[in-house]
């Protein structure tokens, strides 16, 4: 029970800004943090290509590295970053699930209007102003313009119409 309080003391300490107890901390808490990792990577295998370390890195980064969380002993501590985790596998899983949304919605906007979703892709994912779309497309500044108008309500149109991948 003695290394237990004294864990606890430590993660204590650290949460209040200490950082003379990193390393020892570091030590303790790595191994259950990775074997929590683990875990939680098996949960969501298909929806988050990172490995246990990136995400151990990622919820120090987020969340343990600034403080602040009221650790009751070193069971509270553990659920709280087995959370964390979760909330980060969860935000990568949304994150890929909405370049999907797009990749799809860009499909088929190039499919019922190509030169619209050529604008789009120049001027929203290449960074290209309008007036260096119209000089490489042969076109007026107004044409497009206007493309550039139809394809963001043929985008809006489509990613309505899509089903709602994240529930």
């Amino acid at each position: 029970m003695a290394s237990q309080s004294s864990l606890t003391e430590r993660l204590n300490l650290f949460m209040r800004g200490d950082l003379g107890v990193v390393d020892s901390l570091l030590q303790d808490i790595l191994p259950t943090l990775h074997e929590i990792a683990v875990r939680e990577l098996k949960r969501e295998r298909y929806m988050a290509p990172v490995s246990k370390t990136e995400l151990i890195h990622e919820v120090w980064l987020r969340n343990l590295s600034k403080g602040g969380w009221q650790i009751n002993d070193q069971g509270h501590f553990y659920a709280l970053a087995s959370l964390a985790m979760r909330r980060v596998l969860i935000e990568m899983a949304r994150k890929r699930l909405a370049a999907v949304d797009i990749g799809l919605a860009m499909d088929q906007l190039e499919a019922k209007d190509s030169d619209a979703a050529r604008v789009v892709d120049m001027h929203y994912f290449s960074g290209f102003t309008l007036r260096e779309i119209a000089e490489k497309m042969g076109l007026g500044v107004r044409s497009v313009r206007t493309l550039w108008g139809r394809g963001l309500k043929e985008l809006e149109k489509v990613l309505r119409s899509l089903p709602d991948l994240s529930e």
